[in-house]
């Protein structure tokens, strides 16, 4: 009876041992399985953490939208295509999206210079893949990543950084990247240069097979480029989308805005990256500006890029005539809006300028039905109009037209609240700048220009002719007797015959030629595609016109009183190649004119004497 029960005994506990051991193996799977799916999770959020980081470097960096989603797509391509294991792609996925966390450390004022780097800013570059691989060396990720985030910048040759590796001694997934960074950092806008079309972006990248890159990489790239540039290969790709705000304006058929859906919190990053630089750039270049045009040139190329507009205008405000003028245009009918002329007071730019209070999203027809213009094809719809008020003093207007409805919001208006007073106060310098050189440039008496205008622009001229294709002429013109004038008659009429004269040489030339006042009693004209014959002629043609004129001012003296010029003619090239040389030529002959023509009055004096005898 023993023995039955020893074998039943053996048996009860052999069941228990494996009742309890596959208990514990099971604990122990279950334990092994959420310790895995514990690292796995918490891989995933450090990757999720890291990733928003990386999103908003790239927002913030700007040197090219979504460059990171693009490489990332670009680089998982040719991984895949290399049959890498799952991980490497996952890690070469990541790396991409990680590659310049490391431009933490690198100031902002290095990232975004235009200009080449200096060796002290480019030693501060170089070290954005070292910095980036130590912060992502305490991420525990289960495939590599920040090897291959260093060496991002290494070259196939090994003249790269940070530690000079060479051809397959650098990771395979950092060749990858490579490959895929600087084939985007060529066909993308920098800062440092400008976008490359996609057919020199490709022969940029084949140059570098074998120097910078890995050759067999570049041309496998290559050839599945096209079906990575499908429409879905870019990744978690958006758009801009800037919220409209609602703004009150009169009741002048002027819209109000209308919101939209609200901006991510990386386009509000993006956004408020681009608003400080270009409120930067302006509050350093924009009072470097002398003239109207420069300073609205600068104005709006800074500012198109946060305040979208189809057409951008000044218009000075005249306060004698109480009307806004067009001075400077820029877009759409850029030429016929800058000759619009608006009553203050009418249309939104009208309003404006009376209230001195913006208006957004506005009825722009007001504005050209206010000025009796046609609307630009095609028709624009809305406008902001923004007054630039300098202290107490109305400047102007800035109006700016958009061909959509509605386009404009509150963000926009609080950009132009930033920039505004200094651009009001730049343009206030620049009128009186304008207005100084324009008298300093002019001749007070005759409103010709002057010496100083004359040498500033008849270089130019000369240049524009010097291809061959057209002929330039000079004519050098002087008062006959002129201070016979003075001295018979006072200088008062002196002065009006001068100004007869000027008069009579602005009538007979064309929009394109130049006439100056030279001093004193000369004159000079430069006469544009004008050959010898027809210099010859004209001149002859204006001293007539001179003859004929009376000088009168209304004394009895002087009701017949005439003047006679003597003119010179030189003519490029064939009279000098310099503006000295077309002068001296043009000078003597003037005066042999002179001599000629006085030799005949005193040949006709001598017939007349000898006739009366």
């Amino acid at each position: 009876m023993s023995q039955p029960w020893l074998i039943a005994s053996l048996l009860l506990v052999a069941a228990a041992l494996l009742y309890f051991g596959n208990r514990i193996y099971r604990v122990y799977g279950a334990r092994l399985r959420d310790e895995r799916e514990q690292a796995r999770s918490m891989a995933e959020l450090h990757l999720a953490t890291i990733e928003a980081l990386a999103l908003a470097i790239d927002a913030k960096d700007q040197t090219a939208p979504d460059h990171i989603r693009r490489v990332q797509t670009y680089a998982s391509g040719v991984a895949r295509a290399l049959a890498m294991s799952e991980d490497e792609i996952k890690g070469v996925r990541t790396a991409a999206l990680l590659h310049d966390i490391g431009k933490l450390a690198v100031p902002e004022h290095i990232l975004s210079k235009p200009g080449r780097l200096t060796p002290k800013e480019f030693a501060r570059m170089r070290v954005h893949p070292v910095i980036g691989a130590e912060i992502l060396k305490a991420v525990p990720f289960p495939y590599p990543v920040a090897s291959f985030v260093r060496s991002h910048h290494e070259r196939w040759d090994g003249a790269g950084y940070p530690d000079g590796l060479r051809g397959e001694s650098i990771p395979l997934g950092a060749r990858v990247l490579a490959v895929a960074d600087y084939f985007d950092a060529v066909a993308s806008p920098r800062p440092y240069h400008t976008a490359c079309p996609r057919t020199t972006a490709i022969a940029a990248l084949e140059a570098e097979a074998g120097g910078a890159l890995d050759p067999s990489l570049v041309a496998l790239f290559l050839s599945i480029l096209p079906t990575l540039d499908e429409p879905g290969a870019l990744s978690n790709e958006a758009a801009p989308a800037v919220a409209a705000g609602n703004r009150v304006v009169p009741s002048l058929g002027l819209a109000t805005g209308q919101t939209s859906s609200a901006p991510s919190v990386f386009e509000n990053i993006s956004r408020a990256t681009q608003e400080m630089r270009a409120l930067h750039d302006i509050a350093q270049t924009l009072g470097t500006r002398l003239t109207v045009d420069d300073t609205m040139a600068l104005l709006t190329s800074k500012l198109n890029r946060l305040v979208p507009g189809s057409c951008w205008v000044l218009y000075l405000y005249d306060d004698v005539a109480d009307e806004l003028q067009g001075r400077f245009a820029t877009g759409l009918g850029a030429e016929a809006v800058a000759r619009m002329s608006i009553p203050a007071g009418s249309g939104p730019s009208g309003w404006t300028a009376r209230h001195r209070t913006a208006l957004v999203n506005a009825r722009a027809a007001a504005d050209f039905e206010a000025a009796a213009v046609p609307m630009p094809e095609p028709p624009v719809q809305s406008a902001l109009s923004y007054p630039l008020v300098d202290g107490d003093a109305l400047i102007g207007v800035l109006t700016i037209y958009h061909v959509e409805a509605h386009p404009f919001a509150d963000v926009h208006l609080q950009v132009l609240d930033q920039v505004s007073p200094q651009a009001a106060s730049v343009l206030q310098n620049a009128i009186a700048f304008e207005r100084l050189r324009d008298v300093s440039l002019t001749d007070g008496l005759t409103d010709l220009p002057n010496m100083r205008s004359l040498t500033a622009s008849l270089e130019p001229r000369l240049l524009a002719a010097s291809d061959g294709r057209q002929s330039n002429a000079l004519l050098m013109i002087d008062v006959d007797d002129f201070k016979s004038v003075n001295d018979r008659y006072g200088h008062h009429v002196g002065d009006l015959a001068l100004q007869t004269v000027a008069g009579l040489i602005r009538a007979h030339v064309r929009e394109a030629d130049l006439c100056a006042r030279y001093g004193g009693d000369e004159f000079v004209v430069a006469l544009s595609g004008c050959d010898r014959i027809e210099a010859e002629r004209r001149s002859r043609d204006l001293q007539a016109a001179v003859a004929a004129a009376v000088v009168d001012d209304g004394a009895p003296d002087t009701a017949a009183l005439r003047v006679a010029i003597s003119v010179g003619v030189a003519v490029f090239p064939d009279d000098g190649t310099t503006v000295r040389g077309l002068m001296t030529a043009a000078d003597q002959r003037m005066y042999n004119d002179k001599a000629a023509r006085r030799a005949t009055r005193q040949v006709g004096a001598l017939a007349l004497a000898a006739s009366s005898r």
